[in-house]
């Protein structure tokens, strides 16, 4: 099969269009179903990596520091999340307690981790790090399956139930969830073929600098 350059395949009707340079804001989309090919990601390359970095920050935190702490006839009781899984498969809920640890904890951390693994050298303009393809992909798979939004919102109903009863201090942990949730929101809305655009600009340098130290020997 004949290889056509800078060509983009439509994913609702599987047309092929050649690739055309867009300005800030403008979008492609199919003429025949109207799929949306591609679209000019502004200064999304830019802010993407200090985003995860943020976001791996807020991640730290809020599985570090407690996420409440509640007082009941002067008795208090503070927990981490890591904390809350130990206590739900104490309890007999195992199966709970994995969906817990991996739809809030073992996800996101690898949704960030790697972000991280991919942009670092893509954003230096160094190298495509082996595997690239594979990690876009898995980092793609991943995403319905972190909810920490669901996590935070079961947290804040439970809070103004308990509330009735007890005395409740949210923890630092608490707020570092708020600020993840909409870090992740941020950084999850990037969309993945901005990823291979880097990758051809990474590749295109490479292959600059190798043609110019070829032309300086």
């Amino acid at each position: 099969m004949k290889e056509i350059p800078e060509a983009i395949v439509c994913e609702g009707c599987d047309a092929v269009y050649g690739r055309a340079a867009l300005r800030e804001r403008e979008v492609a989309r199919c003429p025949v179903c109207g799929t949306e090919l591609e679209r000019h990601l502004g200064g999304q390359q830019e802010r993407i990596l200090p985003l995860a970095v943020a976001g791996l920050i807020m991640f730290g935190v809020a599985n570090l520091f407690p996420i409440v702490e509640i007082e009941l006839r002067g008795l208090r009781s503070q927990t981490t999340l890591a904390g809350a899984v130990v206590a739900l498969a104490g309890e007999g809920m195992s199966l709970v307690a994995l969906l817990v640890l991996a739809t809030t904890i073992l996800f996101p951390l690898l949704q960030l981790l790697i972000l991280l693994w991919l942009l670092v050298p893509l954003r230096r303009h160094e190298r495509v790090v082996a595997g690239f393809a594979w990690l876009v992909r898995t980092m793609q798979s991943l995403r319905p399956w972190g909810m920490i939004e669901v996590f935070l919102l079961g947290v804040l109903v439970a809070l103004v139930k308990l509330s009735s009863m007890a005395t409740v201090l949210p923890g630092p942990a608490l707020y570092a969830f708020m600020a993840l949730t909409v870090l992740l929101t941020a950084v999850l809305a990037f969309d993945p073929r901005g990823f291979w655009e880097m990758a051809e600009g990474a590749m295109r340098k490479a292959e600059a600098e190798a043609a110019g130290r070829e032309e300086a020997a």
